[in-house]
């Protein structure tokens, strides 16, 4: 964490099971429900829409973390219980929109990861740009054993990460991959000690923060959109983020700050 900046509440109306803070231009979204390992409810997952669709402008990314020793243990089943087949399409739907407010949202995401990602956990570090897991860490999809889907948006998010067939293993056997075997299939970009993922990934937040505005959006926006297109389409695409990137002033300043030595190098980091 940044040593010169202390947490602020961030005034967001949100429910009792998630907190919000910020540090510097960082948010930190934290689920505040560790009794039942972060299971997500209805009210969690609203509360997720509402805080990205009601950052304040100044915040330049976001990290999303847990209380306890699990970072979320999926879907609380016992909301499933009365549910038909139309109010499951209709929440299904709900917990798609609000994904992708992390997703597509107006700035990347971090989540720091522990214990538990599983079942909806999953599907929500998956929602996120990078990913921070402790060695604690494991991950599961155990819906074949509970008799239901996944309805998070796993199916379209966790093939993009680890493949079909891995996604199939997990949900068909009950596989669960632990932190090193997480990373090597691509569900984490670090790995870190227990106990050390939360600053992590402030530090990293706050990097990604002061990247430019125009870079960071065209990462979370059109590259994703790149990747899924067809290659002349995706040229073209990438032809066009190129050149309004590169027309900002932001951009420009930041490319003469370089020419002048007055850039920090890659190395630095």
């Amino acid at each position: 964490m940044p040593e010169a900046l202390e947490p602020e509440v961030l005034d967001i109306d949100l429910p009792d099971n998630l907190r919000a803070r910020r540090v510097g231009k960082v948010a930190v979204l934290t689920l505040a429900r560790p009794a039942k390992r972060n299971a997500l409810n209805d009210a969690a997952v609203l509360g997720i829409e509402r805080f990205f669709t009601t950052l304040p402008g100044d915040i330049a990314s976001v990290v999303i973390d847990a209380e306890g020793d699990h970072f979320c243990a999926g879907l609380d089943l016992s909301e499933m219980a009365e549910r038909d087949t139309l109010s499951g399409v209709r929440h299904s739907r709900m917990w798609h929109r609000a994904f992708e407010q992390i997703e597509f949202g107006p700035v990347p995401v971090v989540s720091a990861l522990k214990g538990a990602v599983v079942g909806g956990g999953l599907e929500l570090a998956a929602a996120t740009h990078l990913r921070v897991a402790e060695r604690s860490t494991f991950y599961a999809l155990p819906e074949g054993m509970r008799g239901i889907f996944v309805g998070g948006g796993a199916s379209v998010r966790v093939p993009r990460l680890i493949g079909v067939a891995r996604m199939a293993d997990l949900m068909l056997t009950g596989r669960r991959y632990d932190a090193e075997e997480g990373a090597a299939v691509g569900l984490s970009q670090y790995v870190v000690d227990d106990g050390t993922g939360l600053d992590v990934a402030i530090d990293l937040a706050s990097r990604v923060a002061d990247n430019a505005p125009q870079t960071n959006f065209a990462i979370i926006q059109a590259l994703p959109r790149i990747a899924e297109a067809a290659p002349r389409e995706g040229y073209f695409m990438e032809a066009m983020m190129a050149a309004i990137a590169q027309g900002t002033d932001d951009a420009k300043a930041r490319m003469q700050d370089f020419l002048d030595g007055r850039a920090e190098k890659v190395t630095d980091r």
